[in-house]
Formats: C-alpha cells, sequence, structure tokens
C-alpha cells in the first residue's frame, strides 16, 4: 500500500502502484458507461472474465478530499463520504485511490515570523515586501498542481476519490502526547501576536486558527487511505496532504510538519488491523527525524530514509541522519538511513539503492513468520516538481552509480549488516572516507559554489535515451491465451481469456524450422501465442500468459524472441527457467539478453548470455533475483520481457510469481510468461493475479543462501561487473 512519505520542502504525499512500475490501466478507461466490456482488437479475439462495472460519479467540491474504491473479491464496495456534499458512492471498477486535500493550512496574515534554518550554504533571496519567504514556500498551489498534472495525464480517471475526515485525538495520541495535541488545539482561539510566539518557540513552523483542522484532516486522510487498502476495498493509493508530517515529533511541531501523518497510520494500522510488520520507504530531500525518533526501538516498523545530508551540512543538520545510526534497543537494525552526501543523484543511483540495500532488507523482513502491511513508495525527487514527480513512472536506469552514491550505499551496508543476514555473506567493509571530507577542526568543510555534482558514467547502452515516460495504457490489462480450457483455472474477474489466433498460414511460416512445432497441438498453442505477442506489440494489451506442450517449450520460446525482435522490440529480456538453451543461431547484436536460471554451472558465456543454478533456498532464489537478475535487466533496459518456465524448471509457484511481479517494472510492465500446457492451474492463476497487480503469494519462512549459492552469485557479479555497472555496489569498482 501507500506509505505516506512526506516532508518539508517536497510535499506530502504517499504513491504505490499495483507493482514496481506499472503502466497499466487502473480500470476508468476500460469499460462500457453501463458496465459493457469495449471490444478489444476483434470481437472473437478477447473474451472478458466478467463485465465491468460502471463508474460512479464522484463530486468534484473545492476543499473535498474525496475517496475512491474498488473490490476485487466482493465485486464492488461503497464508502460514504465525510464533507460536506459528499454522497455515498457505489462499486466502482478503479483499483487505485487518490486523496487529497485542497485546504489552506496557512495563511501569511495570521503566520508566525519565525525564520527556520538556511537549508544550505548562501546567500537567501530578499523576500516579498510584507510577507515571509517561508510562507512562500507553504501553499495551497504545492497540492493543486500537482492535481492539475494528474488531470492532464489522465491519470486521475483511472483513480477513485477517498474522503477525508479529521483524524481523532485519540488517533492522535497513537505517536503524540495528550499535551501536545492539546496545545495545538488551542490555537484555534488564539490571536496573530499570540500565534506568532508559539510559532516562535518550533523550527520553521507557522501557526494559523485553522492548522489544528488541517492537520486533523491531513492526519485523518491516511487512516482512510490505510483501512481502504487493509479492507480490500482498493490495491493502493496516493494521499496528497497538506500539512506534512515526517518532521513532526512525539511532543514538538517541526519542518512544517504539526501531526506525524505517516507515524499516525502506521500505528494504526498496527493497532486496528493486527499489523506486525511495517515497512515506512521515506523519499524526500530531508531527513524525516520525526519517523526515526518515534520508531527507533520498535522492530515493528522497518524505517528506511534517502535524503540529502552532505556530510551534516544540509538541514536538518542531524548526527542521527548519517547511516550509522540503526536504532537502539529491540530496534537496533530497522532504522535505515542512506545520506547522500552529494546532490545531483540520477535514476541510477536510486535504482542501486533499491537494489543493493532497500530490497533486500525488506524481503527478508517480509519473510519473517507473522502478518506484513507492505509499503512502498513512487520515487519523488527533491529535485523536480511535486506535480511532475505525482505522474511519472519509474523510467530505466541506463548509466552506472557515481561514487558518491555507492559510498553512501556501502557505509549503509556496512551498519546494518551485523543486523541482517541477506548482508552478511557479501562485501559490506566500510568505505573510509577522503581525507577532505572534514577538517581538521572537526567541521564540514564549506561547499563549493553551487555544490558538487554527481555525473555517472555511461554504460554499454548509453546511446539509448532515459527519458522518463508515462506509457500509453493498452486496452486489455492481462491476457491468458490457453489451447483447452480448464475449469479449476480460477482468474481475476478482469483479465481476458484470449480466444482468437494468429492465421494458419503466418503460424505454420513460423513453425516450419522446427520439427517439435509440426504436431497440431502445438501448432494451435503458438497461433494463439503469436496473437497474444502481437497484441503486446501493439500497444493493445499489457502482460499475458501463453501455454505450450512440454515438448514444443524450447521450439515455441525461439520463435517468441524472434517474433519479438523482429516486430517491434528493440530490445527483448528472455528470462528462461528449466531445460530451454539460448539458441545458437540467435544473433549476439546487443537486442537480446538471454539469463538462464537452471543452468548446469555459473557461467558468463557472453555480456548477453548468462547462466546460473536455480538456487535451492529462498534467500538464495532473493539474492539471485536481487544481486544478479534486476541489476542486469534495469542496466539492459528491455522494451519486452519473456519468462519462460521449461521443463524441469523447479520453481515454486510463490516464487514465480516474485519473479514476474519484480520485472513488471521493466519494459512498461510488457511481460509474457509461458508456461508448459501440464503445468497446474494454481500457476497459471498465480502468475495472472500478479500480472494484473495483485501482490505475489507469501515466499514462506526466511532462509539464508546457501554456501553454494554464494559462491555462484559472487563469481557471476565478478565476471559481469566491468561490463554491467548497475551490478556494482561498492565504489572501488568505479573507475
Amino acid at each position: 500500500m501507500g506509505r505516506l512519505g512526506n516532508g518539508r520542502s517536497g510535499g506530502a504525499a504517499a504513491t504505490t502502484r499495483v507493482g514496481p512500475g506499472d503502466p497499466a490501466p487502473l480500470g476508468g478507461d476500460r469499460g462500457g458507461a453501463n458496465g459493457e466490456a469495449e471490444p478489444q482488437r476483434s470481437s472473437e479475439g478477447w473474451r472478458l472474465g466478467a463485465p465491468r462495472l460502471p463508474r460512479p460519479l464522484v463530486p468534484r467540491s473545492g476543499a473535498e478530499l474525496a475517496i475512491a474504491t474498488r473490490s476485487r473479491a466482493r465485486g464492488g464496495t461503497q464508502v460514504r463520504g465525510e464533507e460536506a456534499g459528499s454522497q455515498a458512492r457505489g462499486a466502482s471498477p478503479f483499483d487505485c485511490s487518490l486523496a487529497s486535500c485542497l485546504l489552506r493550512a496557512w495563511d501569511p496574515a495570521h503566520a508566525g515570523a519565525r525564520r527556520p534554518p538556511a537549508p544550505q550554504a548562501g546567500p537567501r533571496p530578499p523576500a516579498a515586501p510584507g510577507r515571509s519567504p517561508e510562507c512562500e514556500i507553504e501553499r495551497p498551489e504545492r497540492l493543486t498542481a500537482a492535481l492539475d498534472r494528474l488531470r492532464q495525464r489522465g491519470l486521475e480517471q483511472r483513480c477513485l476519490r477517498l474522503s477525508a475526515r479529521e483524524a481523532s485525538e485519540e488517533e492522535l495520541g497513537l505517536v503524540h502526547s495528550p499535551e501536545y495535541v492539546s496545545l495545538v488545539r488551542e490555537t484555534q482561539v488564539l490571536g496573530k501576536e499570540e500565534l506568532q510566539a508559539l510559532s516562535g518557540q518550533f523550527d520553521a513552523i507557522y501557526f494559523h486558527p485553522s492548522t489544528f483542522h488541517c492537520a486533523r484532516l491531513a492526519a485523518g486522510a491516511g487512516l482512510q487511505l490505510v483501512d481502504a487498502v487493509l479492507t480490500g476495498a482498493v490495491q493502493n493509493g496516493l494521499a496528497l496532504v497538506r500539512p506534512p508530517g515526517h518532521h513532526s515529533q512525539r511532543a514538538a511541531a517541526n519542518g512544517f510538519c504539526v501531526f506525524n501523518n505517516v507515524a499516525i497510520a502506521a500505528a494504526h494500522a498496527k493497532q486496528k488491523h493486527g499489523l506486525h510488520r511495517i515497512l515506512v520507504v521515506d523519499w524526500d530531500v530531508h531527513h524525516g527525524q520525526g519517523i526515526q525518533y518515534l520508531f527507533e526501538d520498535d522492530p515493528s516498523v522497518l524505517y528506511f530514509s534517502w535524503h540529502r545530508y552532505e556530510h551534516g551540512r544540509f538541514w536538518p543538520f542531524l548526527r542521527e541522519s548519517d547511516a550509522d545510526a540503526v536504532g537502539r534497543g529491540q530496534g537496533l537494525g530497522f532504522t535505515v538511513n542512506l545520506p547522500w552526501n552529494q546532490v545531483g543523484m540520477g535514476n541510477a543511483d536510486y535504482v542501486a539503492a533499491f537494489l543493493h540495500l532497500l530490497l533486500p532488507l525488506a524481503f527478508e523482513d517480509l519473510t519473517q513468520p507473522s502478518g506484513t502491511l507492505r509499503g512502498k513508495c513512487r520515487p519523488r525527487q527533491s529535485a523536480s516538481p511535486t506535480s511532475h514527480s505525482c505522474c511519472r513512472c519509474w523510467p530505466a536506469a541506463g548509466s552506472a552509480p557515481c561514487w558518491s552514491a555507492l559510498e553512501s550505499i556501502q557505509s549503509a551496508r556496512a551498519a546494518q549488516a551485523p543486523h541482517w543476514k541477506s548482508l552478511q555473506h557479501q562485501d559490506v567493509t566500510a568505505v573510509p572516507m577522503s581525507p577532505s571530507s572534514h577538517s581538521p577542526e572537526g567541521r564540514p568543510p564549506p561547499l563549493l559554489p553551487g555544490g558538487p555534482v554527481c555525473k555517472a558514467a555511461a554504460s554499454a547502452l548509453s546511446s539509448l535515451l532515459d527519458q522518463p515516460c508515462l506509457c500509453p495504457a493498452p486496452s486489455v490489462r492481462t491476457a491468458v491465451a490457453l489451447t483447452t480450457p480448464d475449469i479449476t483455472l480460477v482468474l481475476p474477474p478482469d483479465v481476458i481469456q484470449q480466444e482468437a489466433s494468429a492465421l494458419r498460414e503466418e503460424t505454420e511460416a513460423w513453425a516450419r524450422p522446427h520439427e517439435s512445432l509440426a504436431r497440431e497441438e502445438a501448432l494451435t498453442a503458438l497461433g494463439k501465442l503469436l496473437y497474444l505477442l502481437d497484441g503486446m506489440l501493439d500497444g493493445q494489451v499489457n502482460s499475458g500468459i501463453a501455454a505450450t506442450p512440454a515438448s514444443a517449450a524450447a521450439a515455441t520460446l525461439d520463435v517468441a524472441v524472434r517474433r519479438g525482435l523482429s516486430h517491434g522490440a528493440q530490445r527483448l529480456l528472455c528470462v528462461a527457467l528449466g531445460q530451454l538453451d539460448r539458441p545458437p543461431d540467435l544473433a549476439h547484436d546487443g537486442r537480446s539478453l538471454w539469463l538462464n536460471i537452471r543452468g548446469k554451472e555459473a557461467a558468463a558465456l557472453s555480456m548477453f548470455h548468462v547462466s546460473t543454478p536455480l538456487p535451492v533456498m529462498t534467500g538464495g532464489f532473493l539474492s539471485c533475483v536481487l544481486g544478479l537478475v534486476l541489476p542486469l535487466a534495469y542496466g539492459f533496459q528491455p522494451d519486452l520481457v519473456l519468462v519462460a518456465l521449461g521443463p524441469g524448471h523447479g520453481l515454486q509457484g510463490p516464487h514465480a510469481a516474485l519473479l514476474a511481479a519484480m520485472l513488471r517494472g521493466l519494459a512498461g510492465g510488457r511481460v509474457l510468461a509461458l508456461l508448459e500446457e501440464d503445468s497446474t492451474p494454481q500457476l497459471a492463476g498465480i502468475l495472472a493475479r500478479v500480472l494484473n497487480g495483485e501482490a505475489p503469494p507469501s515466499l514462506g519462512p526466511s532462509s539464508v543462501a546457501s554456501p553454494e549459492d554464494v559462491q555462484a552469485l559472487m563469481y557471476l557479479r565478478g565476471q559481469l561487473e566491468p561490463q554491467w555497472k548497475m551490478l556494482q555496489c561498492h565504489p572501488h569498482l568505479v573507475a
């Protein structure tokens, strides 16, 4: 679900999607006005698993915080609005919720005049006459601009809107002291001078008579979203709220933050919904010290923050914002700080942080035996306006992480290694700071004018443009092409069951070089696969599943690769599991990357052909995916992904689902899974749900990688790191 990673300059926004990098439509533009399915490709080509539900009419009042939901399990739900003018809404086809608060929290005429510390060295620009420069920062346009951008990109229409409610004082008391809540409540009746005096007692806070109301709405919006996700009404959501929260502490406002919205939401999820583990990913230019202080001794909340630090020279200027602050008491290891010490971090730096730090810890925590709320925050860089960040899909990395980023990542890994098994079998030696990092007096030296800028080196694929873009929404999200229907196969209601096939002559032409495709059942399966693949390449289908006889699996995969490369895919990633060798005559032109899992031995046969044994333990499988498959995939930037489960693949359903889910962040979500016809219906159903946006099932109890798996992974990484920069997680590897 969405975690409310909000901040003082970046705005208070939390967002998740159905899966990593999911570009698929969220349902709003896929059905007819009265619930009928709109035709896709041809009337006989696709068949809906269930009819679409009608889209409700949602009022758009000015200050309303609205909610919209979807329930797949129950076919819809009703959520009653709290604001004036809201009405009960009926069932909806949307599976993403949107919460936005458009109320002015501070008014310059009433705001205090205390100035917060300058965020960085250098002169401040002059303030407009009669207005505090800080009040120019906190303004309603921070929300309206984001909402306008969502509308311009058509994203708001693909979401539903949740109605706001004020958090109760009891809910605020989950993390704040009664005395502090009472103090903020009393601001409603204070005059201007009293408000200024009270504001002056805190850092960068501007109280107004409406602050208490607005701050309770901001906190309540998060609670509404938590309840909607955890009751199954929606899968995920985005909260646009002000004032923000992550600097606020138990008994103190700080940095524009009054009540700690995300901490209240986490505590609420634990208390009301019985969650035992919550991941908070705080993506902001500033460190969210308030969340850290509130949960630093609590092992039920894993707090991860990446933030601009610059060796302590950036606000909030705290020593505990550095990588060696890892929690205390029972919470040791559950505070993870990744401090950026240079500015200008790019996509490759954040992808490296995901793969080499955040995801290993998150998955290790996830596979512990208890209930879990998996929180994820979509990228929102401080250098970009919030309005743009809310609309951006995660772009491919396309370059190498810079030295400073790797230095920070490695320092955080070294600090966390004593507390996490997933890091203990890796090289996590702390990186010594350069002699110039600190002055002889122990104080950081002043920054050069303009600050250091990190420019990542170009990779082997640097000629490819790395432009952030919003992938177009296909009319069909997920399609399943099976040769024979299986009554035991249970699919989500909006997964399409494909019935059409490619033309017979075309299918026979592609099958002709392969003897195993001459049989009628193999030819029928190939025709369905070609039709599905064409739909994906034409942009009409986002992802799909196709079946083939086991005897024809290798030949069918060969046809799928060649068809994809000849019909629009510039770069194709093939992850082949089982007895599926790379065709020897497939061109080594850099357009295809072949990863074979369950090979006989670990071997980097070429830069674009890698083979590794299937790890026997869950920990080894996760290490393989996070430490090898995903770094290679993000470095390659495919625009089509094939996942083939061939004979003897040995992969359990949850593991296959996790692999497919993790690969959905690539290629705009265009992932085609190829299964054997005799695969269990449960496996096809799990993959269909994951490709359609549902979370993969649990992997079971946590386990560490075997020594053999670790050795194979380290060998391959050592062989491939010079060519694939995203594999690097240590700064000494950067030239």
